[in-house]
């Protein structure tokens, strides 16, 4: 891990550069930069880290206008004796915001936020590449399906969700009707485009267009409200949760 540290005092930045080592073999320091200008050369030069540590107030004024003369890529913890600016450092790439003196174990939780945030956006971003490489025609147009004696084809774009109940597969369409698959549900939701279905749960698939409504359930969970509406409640788990407001998102 590739990291740069601004920080105008001497003392601070050796002790930080300490801590980083004990925190982690892998944390690679750059470079020490004292000012907004000898920062913003460097963030000129240099291709950006994979992280930046950084004071607010140095030598030549605060730190925040580095923003206005280079646009940094890179995510950053702000470390600063003073806790009036935290507000202002969200506002520009901060995934923390320590407060000096730095404690080991704070260090240690925000390198492992780092962490999981990159885990988390590496994953999605190799499911986008997997999803743009697919072949287009992959995904189903429409299922056949049967009803008593007939079978009748039902346009994707219809269908409202599909859910696991007693062993059987049913896909609900947007008027409500019902239908009986023969495959299973993981299998449905391989045939369905994920840009427009989405696994909320073991039990249900559902259609971007059929969540009429959501909201907090317990901690870190969402109730979901599909149209058409269904009696049981849907509850999507806290680890599943920020993948569906991606998908939402969209």
């Amino acid at each position: 891990m590739k990291v740069i540290i601004i920080e105008d005092e001497k003392p601070s930045a050796e002790k930080l550069q300490k801590a980083l080592a004990k925190a982690s073999a892998s944390v690679q320091i750059l470079a020490v930069l004292s000012s907004v200008s000898d920062a913003s050369a460097w963030l000129q030069q240099n291709p950006h880290p994979d992280l930046v540590f950084m004071d607010i107030e140095l030598t030549d004024g605060l730190s925040f206008k580095i923003f206005d003369k280079v646009k940094i890529t890179s995510p950053i913890i702000f470390v600063t004796a003073y806790d009036e600016y935290w507000q202002e450092a969200f506002e520009h790439n901060s995934i923390d915001y320590l407060l000096k003196p730095v404690k080991q174990e704070k260090l240690q939780a925000a390198l492992q936020k780092y962490h999981l945030l990159q885990q988390h956006f590496a994953a999605n971003l190799r499911q986008l590449l997997q999803w743009q490489q697919q072949p287009v025609d992959k995904y189903k147009k429409r299922f056949l399906v049967k009803r008593g004696i007939e079978y009748i084809a039902v346009k994707t774009e219809d269908i409202a969700y599909c859910y696991a109940t007693h062993k059987l597969i049913c896909m609900v369409d947007v008027q409500n009707q019902k239908y009986i698959l023969d495959r299973s549900l993981t299998d449905v939701e391989k045939e369905l485009n994920p840009g427009n279905f989405f696994r909320i749960n073991r039990k249900y698939v559902v259609s971007i267009n059929a969540v009429k409504k959501m909201k907090v359930f317990g901690k870190g969970k969402l109730q979901i409200e599909l149209l058409p509406a269904v009696e049981e409640e849907i509850i999507i788990s806290n680890e599943n949760v920020a993948a569906f407001k991606d998908w939402i998102n969209g």
